[in-house]
């Protein structure tokens, strides 16, 4: 059994065929998708996308590329949406994370400070609304590891999202008591900075992801779009990375991820 720890499901080539997707996922053994709301707006859709599909969850953030064009009725809406206002008890119960939000220095779509503003605030909600937090940290992780320290209660609350820092940084988010989550980004031919990150997470505090419907792994790097089924492809080549069976491998990033999101067990 594996889950999907970070999808967009809402992306329209996926939206438009979501029950075949989902088919698929669990065809490939993934019982469980995590959907990430990069607006309220965007939540909204994924609120009504999720609705009737068990198996499906949601993370709601303002994602840095956004930060420029949020308000604070954006940010409004946000803790509304994480408060559970005006929302079924069965949806409440499937919004899990504050995600994905945080800095990202390598497109600079929104100004440095404004990215950090709207980060901060995201961070204070997550505390109040006591649930995990999804990072995007890109050309940034230093700088998200120092805003990071500013809230403590947040310790072992944290995964950085398609991971890709080198071993300095790694160490650094390890110490911090982190989380690494991996794309099939891990299977490129020139991703050996992210193949030294893996092999050093502990047991623990890894997870796995598509980031769909970007990044398909190897060697299924040509499909379009990815999907979550994919994440098979990118389990299958971490466990032999990390010397790991395939059914242990599974075992535990599925136990770790139901673990970091509160998610219910997984039985069959």
């Amino acid at each position: 059994m594996l889950i999907d720890s970070h999808c967009h499901l809402t992306y329209p080539d996926l939206a438009a065929q979501i029950d075949a997707i989902v088919q698929r996922a669990h065809d490939a053994g993934v019982r469980r998708m995590l959907t990430i709301a990069e607006t309220p707006l965007d939540a909204q859709a994924a609120l009504k996308l999720i609705s009737g599909r068990p198996g499906l969850y949601l993370a709601a953030g303002i994602h840095p590329h956004n930060a420029a064009k949020c308000d604070q009725d954006d940010l409004s809406a946000l803790a509304d949406l994480h408060r559970g206002l005006n929302l079924a008890a069965e949806l409440r119960q499937r919004i899990v994370a504050v995600g994905e939000i945080g800095l990202d220095f390598h497109y600079d779509f929104a100004p440095r400070d404004r990215q950090e503003e709207v980060f901060r605030y995201q961070l204070d909600l997550a505390l109040q609304a006591e649930r995990p937090v999804v990072v995007h940290a890109r050309s940034a992780e230093q700088r998200v590891c120092d805003i990071l320290a500013d809230f403590p209660a947040l310790a072992e609350r944290v995964v950085f999202h398609c991971y890709s820092g080198d071993e300095h940084v790694t160490r650094r988010i390890l110490d911090l008591g982190f989380w690494l989550s991996f794309t099939g980004v891990v299977t490129f031919k020139k991703a050996d900075t992210v193949r030294a990150a893996a092999r050093l997470v502990p047991r623990d505090r890894i997870m796995i992801e598509t980031d769909a419907p970007y990044l398909s792994p190897v060697p299924v790097r040509n499909r379009r779009p990815c999907e979550p089924a994919f994440v098979a492809h990118t389990a299958r080549y971490l466990a032999d990375l990390r010397a790991q069976s395939l059914a242990e491998f599974a075992a535990t990033t599925t136990a770790n991820t139901c673990r970091f999101f509160g998610l219910p067990e997984v039985n069959t």
